[in-house]
């Protein structure tokens, strides 16, 4: 209408954009899509035009959330300690024999094969709620911790299964899922269209191990 039409260059939307459905909207929005519109119909393409279609550019979405790392100088001073000092913190020296298969939490990388990593217990959920929790992780010796852009998402994550539970602020979990890491971007986007949620925890879902926090940008 000529209400929509007014209104969508109002926010910026090229002609034509705010005929589209709203499903199809998102799901340019989230695959990064080119939009075309036709006479009558409107349809997403990977840069499709036809002579009688308006090309329209591709959306572009603002991001919504940060990676969280942990921090390096946590975990720097426990590889100066002898293995039986180790062992008598519930720690293992390791070297990573196969990659992936060993993540590191501070750089969010998988470890090269050779490198030398500690196994280690991990308090990832230390507040005072129901759900406080710990586990292992691996931590690469040398690693800096990871520092990523909005919507950046690192390889750890999108090349595993990933367990997402949303917590609150009183630190309760109100909403899981279970995502591809290749789509896990838009499974953190929908936890955060909840305005109960606080914050995220990722965990591989094969193993269950805390893999990093996730906050809102």
């Amino acid at each position: 209408s000529s209400g929509d039409l007014a209104h969508s260059q109002r926010v910026g939307l090229k002609p034509g954009l705010h005929r589209l459905e709203p499903r199809l909207l998102k799901l340019a929005c989230l695959r990064r899509f080119s939009v075309v519109i036709g006479p009558k119909t409107a349809s997403i393409g990977a840069g499709f035009k036809a002579s009688w279609r308006l090309p329209i550019p591709p959306v572009t979405c603002m991001h919504n959330f940060v990676f969280r790392a942990l921090s390096d100088t946590d975990f720097a001073a426990l590889f100066e300690l002898d293995d039986s000092q180790l062992a008598a913190r519930g720690i293992e020296r390791v070297r990573a024999d196969a990659k992936p298969g060993f993540p590191c939490r501070v750089s969010l990388c998988d470890a090269e094969i050779g490198d030398e990593l500690l196994l280690l217990p991990f308090e990832h959920q230390p507040e005072a709620s129901p759900y406080r929790a710990s586990g292992p992780i691996f931590v690469s010796r040398g690693a800096k911790q990871g520092l990523f852009a909005a919507g950046e998402i690192p390889a750890s994550v999108s090349s595993r299964v990933i367990s997402l539970r949303a917590y609150d602020s009183r630190h309760r979990i109100v909403h899981a899922d279970v995502c591809d890491g290749a789509r896990i971007g838009a499974g953190i986007e929908v936890a955060f269209s909840n305005s109960a949620v606080a914050y995220l925890h990722l965990h591989n879902a094969k193993r269950g191990c805390f893999a990093c926090r996730v906050d809102r940008a």
